[in-house]
């Protein structure tokens, strides 16, 4: 349902690959809400992102862009610049691991998988937090990016788990760092969500076996709209008094501490 909550920003939403992702669902939502949307995308995916984006209402723009690449950092922000002047957020839904650092034994993963998995999932954070703080308006902005509760070792997930930890500690930093700025950093620990990225995860069905055990409100895997509201809801000045904060879209299941049914 249109809304007027995200009405007049700027919003870059990265990581649309199909229309399966939260990315997706998230330029949908804030479409709805106002928005105007820029979406970027690696090269390698830009013919199926371009096929996603011809699915969102209007003209949706998209550009490539590797946020580990600070060419294409640069080439980014100058185009956001040209064309829109300032940027009021961005959602950072960027994350891979080789298998080498998703599958098999933890401590057999070799060091350069692990880097790599940090330098895409976590430390990308911080260089779309620069992108936003340089184009970001004198009255602020905001930043989010998609997490995986790593409060705890799951049963998969292996080194992505450890860079989700990263995620949430550089959360904390670009907060503090970029609040004086009147610039927002948070993150949401969603549920599982059967995307393109899930389907990396080896034994991804662990996961969602558990959500179908612990969960006390119903959780549907295939339904990433509820996890796009509350990044618009990130994204918009409703929360403007909130940063450095984890959001639990879980259906509940972070708080639970023991499995509800068989």
């Amino acid at each position: 349902m249109p809304t007027t909550l995200l009405a007049g920003k700027r919003l870059l939403i990265t990581g649309v690959v199909n229309t399966d992702s939260i990315a997706f669902a998230t330029a949908v939502a804030a479409l709805d809400g106002g928005a105007e949307v820029l979406l970027s995308s690696l090269g390698r995916d830009l013919d199926a992102a371009r096929s996603a984006a011809a699915e969102l209402p209007g003209d949706v723009p998209i550009v490539e862009a590797d946020l580990t690449s600070a060419e294409d950092l640069q080439r980014l922000a100058a185009h956001v610049a040209d064309t829109w002047g300032h940027l009021d957020g961005a959602l950072h839904a960027i994350a891979f691991a080789p298998q080498e650092a998703l599958a098999g034994s933890f401590l057999d993963a070799g060091s350069q998988a692990a880097a790599r998995a940090f330098d895409t999932s976590t430390f990308s954070y911080a260089s779309l937090a620069r992108v936003v703080a340089d184009l970001a308006p004198p009255s602020g902005g905001s930043i989010v990016g998609l997490d995986f509760d790593a409060a705890g070792a799951w049963p998969v997930y292996n080194w992505m788990g450890v860079c989700k930890a990263g995620l949430e500690a550089v959360n904390r930093y670009v907060a503090r760092d970029l609040g004086p700025r009147r610039i927002r950093s948070n993150l949401i620990a969603a549920g599982p969500i059967h995307t393109r990225a899930a389907g990396g995860i080896p034994d991804f069905e662990r996961l969602t076996d558990a959500w179908d055990a612990t969960s006390p409100l119903p959780w549907d895997t295939k339904d990433s709209a509820p996890v796009a509201d509350v990044a618009c809801f990130l994204l918009s000045d409703l929360s403007r008094m909130v940063s450095g904060e984890i959001v639990h879209v879980d259906g509940g299941y972070h708080a639970m501490a023991a499995p509800l049914r068989a």
